[in-house]
């Protein structure tokens, strides 16, 4: 995880980047923490050193993430992918969080994060069994957007991710950061906080651009000022 936060903090420097996908191989998606390397940890060594805090970095990025999963997303694979804005799979993917299995739980967002993607009741019973979801189940349950072939799931999140960037970059950071606020805020001050992210859209440059270019018929030429 240390090589993708640096990834991602290069990403968000980068002005011609509006847009991350992140991906694994067509068997795993992402293996998770070492285990082997976690047997001996004790909770002083855990607690003190802040262990995992590191993996918070994707779900900190301001431009949008989207994760284009294949084969397993399980444990830290799945806490990754939740850390994504968007989540493509591949038809044979599985979303799981088996830690339970192991004597423990997710530390790196599963409790939080599952449940606010799919409810209670189908979050408790993943992590307290470590059963898995398929693809498609997660699509149902709204854990997923959409569902590939296999060959297709990078392309599609590839295809996205330029579609979005085609978008004011600084539009679509104002986005997401109202749309994740819904997870922390009442919707009364959920819509007070969106309020003051549209009406600061009116001091940009592309907010002036986009209505005008409505209005001329035309495609807009956004500046990302």
């Amino acid at each position: 995880m240390t090589d993708v936060s640096k990834a991602v903090d290069d990403f968000e420097r980068d002005p011609g980047i509006g847009a991350i996908v992140i991906t694994g191989s067509d068997k795993a998606f992402a293996a998770g923490a070492d285990i082997k390397e976690m047997v001996s940890r004790t909770f002083q060594e855990c607690y003190m050193g802040n262990f995992l805090a590191h993996w918070d970095k994707i779900a900190r990025a301001k431009k949008p993430t989207i994760a284009a999963v294949n084969g397993y997303a399980l444990g830290g694979g799945c806490e990754v992918a939740m850390m994504c804005d968007i989540i493509y799979a591949g038809e044979k993917a599985s979303f799981g969080q088996p830690e339970i299995n192991l004597g423990t739980i997710p530390g790196a967002g599963g409790t939080q994060r599952l449940v606010r993607a799919i409810g209670k009741s189908k979050a408790m019973e993943l992590i307290l069994t470590g059963e898995r979801m398929t693809a498609q189940d997660a699509e149902r349950a709204g854990l997923v957007s959409k569902v590939y072939p296999v060959d297709q799931v990078v392309t599609k999140a590839i295809e996205l991710g330029e579609k979005i960037s085609e978008m004011s970059k600084i539009a679509a950071a104002l986005a997401k950061e109202a749309v994740n606020a819904a997870d922390e805020l009442s919707l009364e001050r959920g819509l007070v906080f969106e309020k003051r992210l549209f009406h600061s859209t009116f001091a940009t440059e592309d907010r002036k651009e986009g209505m005008t270019a409505f209005a001329e018929k035309r495609k807009p030429n956004f500046k990302d000022k």
